[in-house]
């Protein structure tokens, strides 16, 4: 895959930096320049692999994603340019080894902002697409793992009828039960158990249906005058 160029010349103008996530490990994003930065197959796959093998070269990485090290090397330059990634130490050039400033991301969600809704949309587009293919490749070869592992992995569905500040509840709810429970494994190899492997867990939620036409208003009328702190809608990390 040739390196887009044009890219290379941008700067990472308003990009939030791996500290502003509200939480630990996770980098909050919040302008479009910067999704748009890391909407890119390659970069998307070197984030992956970066987060799953640890620290490695434009070399490693290249093995790795089927890339010419070439390539990765521009590349992680430029997620480097937008903090995703730093220099690990060691090493020089192709030799030099790179890694994650963070072990995730969460994306910012203001309705007013639409070049920023749009570059996110495109980017979880090209998330999703990645895993829903991961997910693909589980269901053909599921009969070569253990009957344990068979055993062990879910595949569930569920229908709910919620109001929107309901299903923002519920998000946050997952959120902070899935995402402090085994983070330091990823940092840390040293806390993985014996026989434990990466495994991909993807919780969607979103309506299936447009709301009444009088909701907003309803809506509206209950808030008027709440001089409650307001909140802001956290996107799930990756």
């Amino acid at each position: 895959m040739t390196p887009n160029e044009a890219d290379a010349d941008s700067a990472p103008d308003g990009a939030s930096g791996p500290d502003s996530a509200a939480t630990p490990g996770l980098r909050e994003i919040t302008d479009a320049r910067t999704l748009r930065a890391l909407a890119h197959p390659v970069r998307i796959a070197l984030v992956e692999e970066l987060i799953l093998g640890g620290a490695m070269t434009a070399t490693e990485a290249a093995e790795r994603i089927g890339e010419s090290p070439t390539t990765c090397s521009f590349h992680l330059r430029q997620l480097a340019k937008y903090g995703f990634v730093e220099e690990a130490g060691g090493g020089r050039g192709r030799s030099r080894p790179w890694r994650m400033t963070s072990v995730g991301m969460s994306f910012a969600s203001n309705p007013e902002d639409l070049e920023t809704q749009v570059a996110t949309s495109a980017l979880l587009q090209m998330m999703r697409e990645r895993q829903f293919a991961r997910y693909l490749t589980w269901l053909e070869t599921r009969h070569a793992f253990p009957p344990a592992w068979r055993a062990a992995s879910g595949d569930s569905q569920y229908i709910f009828y919620l109001t929107a500040d309901e299903l923002d509840q519920l998000t946050d709810e997952l959120n902070h039960l899935l995402l402090p429970r085994y983070m330091d494994r990823i940092s840390d190899p040293s806390r993985r158990p014996a026989g434990s492997v990466p495994v991909e867990m993807t919780v969607l939620s979103y309506p299936i249906q447009l709301p009444p036409a009088d909701a907003g208003t309803a809506a509206e009328a209950d808030t008027d005058g709440d001089a409650g702190p307001g909140r802001g809608s956290e996107g799930a990390a990756s």
